[in-house]
């Protein structure tokens, strides 16, 4: 299921569903969703926007930081997701993982789900505008003269 998102859409949707520990790369956006599935009593799953990782250590002592009411996780799984974050809604990998996330935690999950969508939403257009106003990271092909 490769030729519509890039993707092979099954082995995303087998990390959704069996991973503990979550991350999401975007291509379009620097920053990473992390997505911790483990939950207790008085304890819900948990996802967010975070700063890309120096390294493997430092994601999972940035995880325990977080979430100090769990050990270090026995793993972290990710995957790349190299389309925007409308073809992450529209292929069904979002509604999984919130399905999940539901399932875990309930409505709470459910709604704070839907702001990390909008912050995700929110940082792709950033970087569309500063594509198109040649933000730092960014090279313009055309520049007006100052």
């Amino acid at each position: 299921m490769t030729d519509d998102f890039g993707v092979d859409l099954d082995q995303v949707f087998e990390v959704i569903g069996g991973a503990d520990v979550l991350i999401v790369r975007f291509h379009l956006i620097p920053l990473r969703l992390l997505v911790d599935f483990r939950a207790k009593p008085g304890v819900g799953p948990f996802i967010a926007l975070v700063a890309r990782a120096e390294s493997v250590e430092d994601r999972f002592r940035s995880i325990k930081k977080l979430r100090p009411e769990f050990p270090f996780p026995e793993k972290v799984q990710s995957f790349q997701w190299p389309r925007s974050m409308a073809v992450f809604q529209a292929s069904g990998a979002w509604e999984r993982l919130v399905d999940r996330m539901s399932a875990l935690g309930g409505l709470d999950a459910t709604e704070h789900c839907g702001l990390v969508m909008q912050n995700m939403l929110r940082e792709e257009r950033a970087e569309y505008v500063g594509a198109i106003t040649g933000a730092e990271h960014y090279r313009t092909l055309w520049e007006r003269p100052r």
